[in-house]
Formats: structure tokens, C-alpha cells, sequence
């Protein structure tokens, strides 16, 4: 009997690899007098697997079915592990069984616990299976998308957290009985609410069009899947790419290491960048949402929260509406030409490029913005500036538009305001890189500082 002509068909390996297991784990307890639950203990898993003996499955295309050559589909091997002379390879285990022989091994290979339980493939079964879903993605035109969920997607707060002036907060909760229309929600069970970002739910629909998308944070898994159920309460963008601080290979760390998708065709959206230390070029570094009184507190903000404010973020001019016009560029340059070959194509080269109009024409000069012992070429602000597209300078000259400062009273900022030039203080570089947008510098003067009470002056070089 052929798997792939009775598997639906999915949009990414980690779909149909957890379909195909749940549906043998399904067949072998219809045959078997004893049931196989998911949450067994591990010696449950290798009685089962050992019972049974899982064939070794092979991702292919259909080859009568050319629209849909990018649903991968698994199909059986016929016998290869029993008939076999060759040595197994053992190329992954479930349950400590290879999936391909049924012996018991130890593979030290990547753990894909967000798949199934007790699911582990080798590094060389892991770019096998990347390098089917790279041609399958490409043939959707589609590529992966990783998001983060806290302070990206929504915010959550513990209920004893809440301030006295976040109260009101409790009569606008919408009903978890039908989360598609709501934006706030109480979750007693787990003692807190969460409020969804504005405009989330056309980000995601508009971005599952592009991309094949998970979700991977550093809560733990009933916390992943319960917001998962929120933002997709039917199923329809994330299946079972759900990614959770249980399923990660480096402690506090996040890596591409368990999404399988090639890092070239990948993206991140995350508003930490340092929990991405090798996967910085794929990241887009989105603002924190700052929706309750705890999240400010949490990063140590002076300033009251959205909540505290009673306002919250615009939907057509809010970051996530921002960031999705930068997927749209980054999207549309790798599929551009509607060539067939896109083996040369890579999404950090693309973001990059996409980054660099930010500010591209721009020449900045910067006044009493970095410490005196530092080299101005070394500050990250600059680094930050030069990736936006905008050319650095540490003279003024004709050819300056902007002079960033923090004080009125140096002499580049005289001269930027006698020759009519923009004077802003780095907010302007920093919202530029947050909002992925060059912004209005009206909204930067200097004298926004000194209503902010700003005092963060330094010595100027």
C-alpha cells in the first residue's frame, strides 16, 4: 500500500512528518489489542516501535502531479531495512528505535519534539529532508518565516501583575470560545492575559501567502500551543511547526538548527536580537510591544505602557504593518524574474539590500552622541546607521544632511542649523532601524529630548 497516495497533502516537511507518524502510531493501535499514547513513558516508546517496526520513509513528488510538486508526501520503501544487505545508516529513531531497521541505537543527531515525541534524524537526514522542502517551497514561491511570540506577536501578563489602573482590562476580554474577532483574552487556567498585536491577524494571513511559517519561543510548550490557538485557531498557518524553549538545542539560545528549512530562504522576526547569536543576517529585529504595565517593568521603562495609556499601536501604520511590507520586498527580490534556478538566491543578501534604502542618500555627522575614548567608526549607532543605507561622517562639510545629537549647544549643530540641515537626536536612527521606514525628523528635534527629560549627554569627540 502506498503512503503518499493516502497522506494528505501538507505545505512542509514537518507537517507530513508528523502526519506520517501519527497515522502509523494510529494503524498499529487498530491492529494491536493495547493503545499507544502520545505521553508514554519512553520504555512505552520502544515496546512500540520495536512491536511494529516503522519502515524507512523516503520524501518524494508525485511525478503525474505537477501543481503539486511543492507538497512533500512520504512513500514507503519496500522492505529495504529486512532485505537489505547494506548496513542500516540509521538516519533518525523514534523512540530510540531507528525508524528504518527497528534497532535500538543511540542517534545524536537533532531531537524534533515539536514533530513527535521522541523524534530524532541525523544532520545528514536533516539536510536530505531541507533540500526536498527548498525545491518544494520554491515551487509555491514560498519561503520560511520564524516568529517570536512575546512583545512580537502579543503580550502577556501575569493577572497578579496587573496594575491598578490595567482593571478596566478585565471587562474587555473577548471569549476564548471564538478568539477569530478578539484581541484581549483572559486566561484564568493560566492565571494571565494576553493581548494580540493590531494588526496580527492580517499580517499572518497576508505572510502565509509568501511563507510557511513557525512560531518558536522561549515559553514553554503549553504556553506556545495555548498562543497558538489564538493568534490560528484554525490550525491554518503555523500545523505543527510550533517551536518552544523544550524543543531548542542551546540553553536561552534559539537556532534555524530545528526548522527544517535552508537558511537561505529563511526569516526571523524577533524583538531580541541576541537570542539569534548565529542567525543575525536573517533576522529582522522588530520593536517590543509594550502593551501591559509588567512589560515595561520587565525591561526596566520609565514610561507607562499602552494598556496604562489606554491606546495601543495603529493598524495600518503599526510595526507589524511595517514589517510586512519589508517580507513583501524581501519576497518579491528572491522570486524575481520568475527564473526556474534560484539555487543562487539568499534571503540575507536580500535583507540586507532591502535595509540599505532606509536611508540611502542620507550623510550623518554625530554630536556628543558617543563616549570620548570610543572610535566613532566602532559605536554600534554608527554601524547601525551604515547598514541603513546612510554614509557616516565625522566632519561636517556641504555634502552633510543630518547632524545627530543630543545636545543644542555644539558647534556641529550651529553650523547644521545656519546651513539648514536636519538636526535629530538618535531616536531618528533607532526608529529607522526598528520600523524598517526612514522617519519624519520633525518628530526627532532636539527639543523632543528636553521634554523627555533626557540627560544622557557625553562628551563630545
Amino acid at each position: 500500500m502506498s503512503v503518499a497516495s493516502d497522506s494528505p497533502v501538507h505545505s512542509s516537511s514537518s507537517d507530513d512528518l508528523a502526519a506520517f507518524l501519527e497515522t502509523e502510531l494510529d494503524s498499529d493501535s487498530d491492529s494491536s489489542s493495547e493503545s499507544f499514547p502520545i505521553g508514554q513513558a519512553q520504555d512505552d516508546d520502544d515496546a512500540q516501535v520495536s512491536n511494529h517496526r516503522l519502515k524507512r520513509q523516503k520524501l518524494e513528488y508525485p511525478e503525474d502531479e505537477t501543481e503539486n510538486v511543492a507538497s512533500v508526501t512520504f512513500s514507503e520503501e519496500i522492505s529495504e531495512a529486512s532485505s537489505s544487505k547494506v548496513p542500516c545508516e540509521h538516519p533518525g529513531t523514534f523512540g530510540n528505535m531507528c525508524f528504518v531497521c527497528g534497532q535500538k541505537v543511540e542517534v545524536t543527531g537533532v531531537s524534533f519534539g515539536y514533530i513527535h515525541k521522541g523524534f530524532k534524524l541525523q544532520q545528514d537526514e536533516v539536510t536530505r529532508l531541507r533540500d526536498i522542502d527548498m525545491k518544494a517551497l520554491q515551487s509555491q514561491r514560498k519561503l520560511c518565516l520564524v516568529l517570536d511570540l512575546d512583545h512580537t506577536l502579543l503580550n502577556s501578563t501575569v493577572l497578579r501583575d496587573l496594575k491598578p489602573e490595567e482593571e478596566y482590562l478585565k471587562s474587555h476580554t473577548h471569549s476564548l470560545q471564538d478568539v477569530s474577532g478578539g484581541h484581549i483574552f483572559m486566561l484564568e487556567f493560566m492565571h494571565m492575559m494576553t493581548k494580540l498585536r493590531p494588526f496580527v491577524h492580517s499580517f499572518l494571513k497576508e505572510a502565509s501567502t509568501m511563507f510557511v511559517m513557525y512560531i518558536y519561543t522561549m515559553g514553554d510548550r503549553p504556553y506556545a500551543r495555548q498562543m497558538a490557538k489564538l493568534l490560528d485557531p484554525k490550525g491554518e498557518y503555523f500545523g505543527e511547526r510550533i517551536i518552544s524553549r523544550d524543543d531548542g538545542t542551546v540553553k536561552h539560545q534559539k537556532s534555524l538548527d530545528v526548522v527544517l528549512g535552508q537558511e537561505k530562504a529563511v526569516l526571523i522576526l524577533d524583538d531580541t536580537e541576541n537570542a539569534w547569536p548565529g542567525h543575525k543576517d536573517n533576522l529582522i529585529v522588530i520593536e517590543r510591544y509594550h502593551f501591559f504595565a509588567s512589560s515595561c517593568k520587565q525591561f526596566d521603562h520609565r514610561f507607562q505602557s499602552l494598556s496604562q495609556l489606554k491606546s495601543d499601536e495603529s493598524e495600518p501604520d503599526g510595526v507589524l504593518s511595517a514589517v510586512l511590507k519589508v517580507l513583501k520586498q524581501t519576497h518579491s527580490l528572491f522570486f524575481q524574474d520568475g527564473g526556474e534556478d534560484l539555487s543562487s538566491r539568499d534571503v540575507r543578501s536580500l535583507l540586507k539590500q532591502v535595509r540599505k534604502e532606509i536611508l540611502k542618500g542620507c550623510k550623518v555627522v554625530f554630536s556628543r552622541v558617543f563616549p570620548t575614548k570610543c572610535q566613532a567608526e566602532d559605536h554600534p549607532l554608527w554601524r547601525v546607521a551604515e547598514g541603513l543605507g546612510a554614509t557616516c561622517a565625522t566632519e561636517v562639510d556641504a555634502s552633510v544632511t543630518h547632524v545627530v545629537a543630543m545636545d543644542v549647544g555644539t558647534e556641529k549643530v550651529r553650523w547644521a542649523i545656519r546651513e539648514k540641515k536636519f538636526v535629530v537626536h538618535r531616536g531618528w536612527i533607532d526608529a529607522a532601524n526598528y520600523l524598517w521606514k526612514k522617519q519624519p525628523e520633525e518628530n526627532f528635534g532636539l527639543e523632543q529630548l528636553k521634554k523627555q527629560g533626557t540627560d544622557d549627554v557625553t562628551v563630545e569627540k
